[in-house]
């Protein structure tokens, strides 16, 4: 990993990239507006001919609803760009269980994309094989008492992502780590995987989709333990944006060292790049 950064200043790339990964809520987005200078920045890394993905761990919508709001935010964005958790576990469950019957802690987007990926989805215990954990806003006793018994009966345990929680305006809400617990804290099992972010299946998953070498990309995102993290194991620059859930003092006392350190998303332009310039 890199040298450490001082966190008390934000340090500008001496370089253009030819591939940038964004994460989105906290990074490029809060809420339903853009954060400040995020959409000038990315539309000045496209013009200059960069490579754009988006990458998110959130797997309450599909890629089609985060290309719409992207578009609808005012950055034109085809869903080819989009990369969420959802994705990265149908590709690592139609490596490992085809066809597998799933019951699924999560919410209808995740279940729709599982089953229409040819996975069996159930809200029963009974023959299933594989228990997933993720983001859900209905998880309730039944839901836990169901996992139970099938993991207890043999089922593995997987997860979309371990985030302790998704910023929103005003605060956040739990995710996926919380069901995660519940799940190890009465079965006593633990997760066997969790593929979204930092995971190494994430960002196989990202870099086949810039379709550039690690070195010549950069992840960009709020949150050290993921996005961060994920970048510099992948090869690529990382960049913590101050944005969302990380602060300053985090950063200093952090052993994940972010290559750079971004007050605003403008600051990955280099010196006499301006937005929009």
């Amino acid at each position: 990993m890199t040298a450490r950064i001082d966190p008390a200043r934000s340090d500008r790339p001496e370089r253009l990239y030819r591939g940038y990964a964004f994460d989105l809520d906290g990074t490029v987005y809060l809420g339903d507006a853009l954060l400040p200078t995020a959409g000038e920045t990315i539309s000045r890394l496209r013009a200059l001919g960069a490579r754009t993905v988006f990458l998110s761990n959130n797997p309450t919508y599909p890629p089609e609803d985060y290309a719409a709001k992207l578009t609808r935010l005012g950055l034109p964005t085809d869903v080819s760009d989009i990369l969420v958790s959802t994705q990265v576990l149908v590709h690592f469950l139609h490596e490992r269980m085809p066809g597998a019957r799933l019951l699924v802690l999560g919410e209808a987007p995740l279940r729709r994309a599982l089953a229409d990926a040819g996975f069996e989805v159930t809200d029963g215990s009974a023959g299933v094989d594989a228990v997933i954990a993720s983001f859900d806003r209905t998880f309730a006793y039944p839901k836990l008492q169901a996992a139970f018994d099938a993991i207890r009966a043999g089922a593995r345990f997987f997860a979309t992502n371990g985030d302790r929680y998704c910023p929103v305006p005003g605060g956040g809400q739990p995710d996926a780590a919380s069901v995660i617990a519940a799940v190890e804290a009465c079965t006593g099992v633990a997760c066997e995987a969790i593929v979204g972010k930092p995971s190494r299946f994430a960002s196989e998953a990202l870099l086949t989709r810039l379709d550039l070498p690690p070195a010549d990309c950069l992840m960009a995102g709020d949150r050290l333990e993921t996005d961060v993290r994920m970048g510099l194991e992948a090869g690529m620059a990382a960049a913590i944006a101050l944005t969302g859930a990380t602060t300053e003092e985090m950063v200093a006392a952090s052993p994940i060292r972010p290559t750079y350190v971004l007050h605003r998303l403008a600051d990955l332009l280099p010196a006499g790049v301006a937005a929009g310039g």
